[in-house]
């Protein structure tokens, strides 16, 4: 699966009309277990909002650096989108400060060569991973994280190309999300490789809906609908459906958690929220 963000797109609805139309980019094929549960959290946050908003697939994708764009000042194309929060982003941008995936984005477990998994075994803190070289993308957040946490990280361009060094002996290890593996585990990039399984890399960090800065109202209704969904157990029972197994068949409770730092994690954060956070052992 690719490293591409998660986006969701809103036509600004035409004056007079009855209901919101909230539309979201077409599907990306290569990431639809997580569309498929984006969509359900989505409905979830606008029934329980008590809104009319209807939901809608566009006919366009978008890139995340377009996303951010378009929802930086009044008028946008966009309206809404779904990233990982930062610092940055939270100056942009109307954050709604419920972590659509329960923080599970900032669990990450790595790629490895084969040959290699039996001395993972020996990696037991963080000054042990510290020899290894990671693989990330050379723009995304979570190169910036692990360079802050000392760790080698070598950045590049192209996602695909992260396998293929990889394979090579290039770097050591790739660190994806959780949810990521399964998919990519069967993708042809991924051949050789398998997923390491004694380590979870964890920082704090959530994936946001983000509204444009003139929709402060969406942005109420939807964090409303979310909060509302936590309280009902609705959310949990997604939650779970979507993502149980995969914790569980990648024994994420009983890894070796090394945690780490995020330097981009806003203060805002409600991190004292129970509810809103997967607690995993470890």
């Amino acid at each position: 699966m690719k490293r591409r963000p998660l986006l969701l797109a809103l036509a600004t609805p035409s004056l007079g009309a009855a209901a919101q139309t909230l539309v979201y980019p077409m599907r990306d094929p290569d990431r639809l277990p997580m569309w498929v549960y984006l969509q359900a959290v989505l409905k979830l946050a606008v029934d329980r909002s008590g809104t009319g908003y209807e939901l809608v697939s566009s006919h366009l994708p978008m890139t995340q650096g377009r996303a951010i764009k378009e929802l930086s000042h009044a008028g946008g194309r966009l309206d809404l989108a779904w990233m990982m929060t930062s610092v940055e982003r939270e100056s942009h941008m109307l954050p709604v400060r419920v972590p659509m995936d329960r923080g599970l984005i900032g669990c990450r477990v790595a790629f490895v060569r084969r040959a290699d998994v039996d001395r993972w075994k020996h990696v037991r803190i963080l000054a042990d991973l510290r020899p290894y070289v990671a693989g990330q993308g050379h723009d995304w957040p979570d190169t910036e994280i692990l360079r802050a946490n000392g760790l080698t990280v070598n950045g590049l361009s192209r996602y695909e190309a992260l396998f293929e060094v990889l394979r090579l002996g290039r770097i050591d290890y790739f660190p994806r999300a959780v949810f990521e593996l399964d998919d990519e585990a069967t993708t042809a990039a991924a051949h050789g490789l398998v997923v390491e399984p004694h380590v979870m890399l964890r920082y704090p960090t959530a994936s946001y809906l983000f509204v444009r800065v003139d929709r402060p109202q969406l942005a109420a209704d939807l964090h409303r609908g979310l909060d509302a969904a936590i309280a009902d157990g609705s959310f949990g029972r997604l939650f779970e459906r979507s993502f149980g197994e995969a914790l569980r068949r990648h024994r994420v409770s009983r890894r070796v958690h090394l945690q780490l730092k995020n330097p981009l994690l806003p203060v805002e954060t409600p991190l004292q929220n129970p509810a809103y956070w997967l607690v995993v052992g470890g």
